[in-house]
């Protein structure tokens, strides 16, 4: 049995469906990968093809809504579905989805599983005609892409709910629902909280990462504890919603934030943190706040979809509202203060969660299950 995996970003396929790479190998199939051509492409595709697994990219625009490029990439994937014949198309991230979805429509004998692994800029509560438009465009899109999914799966229920009540399924019985993309414990082990107050966040610099909520939040704490540090790292991106260059150059000018750029690997500075926050308005389920938990840090996030599962308020961290740096700021001064039990008590159940609850083997046991694998 040959299976197609389908991504944006070629990192991803490592970071993100490695393991499910590696399983599916060892059970003997036979896996093709495809993602967009970027700097990363001939490191990932060296290491796939140790794992006896082939490379190849497609032409993906990652961001902006040109007609002509999304039709070019429909073709593109449509092209190479007919080449691979593949028995199983799993693709993930919505244009993989989208378009995957469509050409696999056009060609026979394609079972495909699409993974919905967050919704992002379009689907945020924001007001603005571009967004709203945004929102109406990939609806109608995502309608006719999953027509032919064998099953859909969703990272979190909020996602699976949206879906469902904008009538987006070919029926709510193909929706199969798994614990995000798991993390694998084994390659974030815990270590002992440090003393020093350090707060991390990882994330793509997008507002609605809440970037701009982390800062202001942070400028707010530090005229409290000025021996707070707060670190930030990840990469401008070409979402229409990306800080600016000028933005971060003047929070780098300013002090307010320690910024460290794209980090990877990224085990050295979760390590180093104290507790890890992710103040995003919508995730499919965050990788960066499973890896802070199997590190086994307290955790803030935002009591959002996708977001809120991963914690239990009070119990591995603090729930805030999103889009709310008042209530984050009261959150990092509350862990500030917290006495070093509740901290470290906060740090155990962050681990205990992970490894219960989203551990990569576990994971990859649902979704191979959904695969009929």
């Amino acid at each position: 049995m040959k299976i197609l995996i389908l991504g944006s970003i070629s990192r991803s396929l490592l970071n993100f469906r490695g393991p499910l790479i590696q399983r599916l190998r060892e059970r003997g199939y036979n896996v093709t990968t495809y993602t967009v051509a970027d700097e990363n492409s001939s490191k990932v595709a060296e290491t796939l093809k140790d794992w006896g697994v082939e490379y190849h990219t497609v032409d993906i625009a990652r961001g902006g809504t040109n007609p002509l490029a999304d039709i070019r990439t429909r073709l593109a994937i449509q092209g190479l579905l007919r080449e691979a014949r593949p028995d199983v198309l799993l693709a993930y991230t919505s244009k993989p989805v989208i378009y995957g979805g469509l050409a696999a429509q056009a060609v026979a004998g394609v079972r495909f599983f699409p993974m919905i692994t967050g919704l992002g800029y379009a689907f945020t509560p924001a007001a603005g005609a571009k967004r709203r438009f945004l929102r109406f465009l990939l609806t109608q899109l995502y309608r006719r892409s999953l027509r032919g999914a064998e099953r859909v799966i969703f990272q979190n229920p909020d996602d699976q709910a949206m879906f469902t009540e904008l009538g987006l399924l070919p029926n709510p019985e193909c929706a199969a629902r798994v614990h995000g993309s798991g993390v694998d414990c084994e390659a974030f082990p815990s270590s002992p909280l440090p003393e020093a107050p350090v707060f991390l966040m990882l994330a793509r610099l997008v507002a609605d990462k809440g970037v701009r909520e982390y800062v202001e939040a942070a400028r707010r704490v530090r005229a409290v504890h000025p021996d707070a540090r707060f670190r930030l790292a990840g990469g401008l991106d070409p979402n229409p919603a990306s800080v600016s260059q000028a933005e971060l150059d003047a929070w780098i000018a300013e002090g307010v934030i320690d910024y460290l750029g794209p980090v990877h690997p990224v085990q050295p500075e979760l390590t180093n943190c104290r507790y890890y926050v992710l103040p995003s308005y919508r995730e499919g389920t965050p990788r960066s706040v499973l890896e802070a938990m199997a590190t086994g840090r307290p955790i803030i996030t935002t009591d959002a979809p996708g977001c809120r599962e991963t914690l239990e308020h009070g119990v591995n961290g603090l729930l805030v509202p999103p889009r709310d740096p008042d209530a984050l700021a009261s959150a990092m001064l509350e862990l500030l203060s917290a006495p070093e039990k509740r901290s470290q008590s906060m740090a155990d159940e962050s681990l205990r969660m992970a490894r219960e609850r989203f551990d990569v083997h576990r994971v990859n046991d649902e979704i191979l299950a959904v695969l009929g694998l």
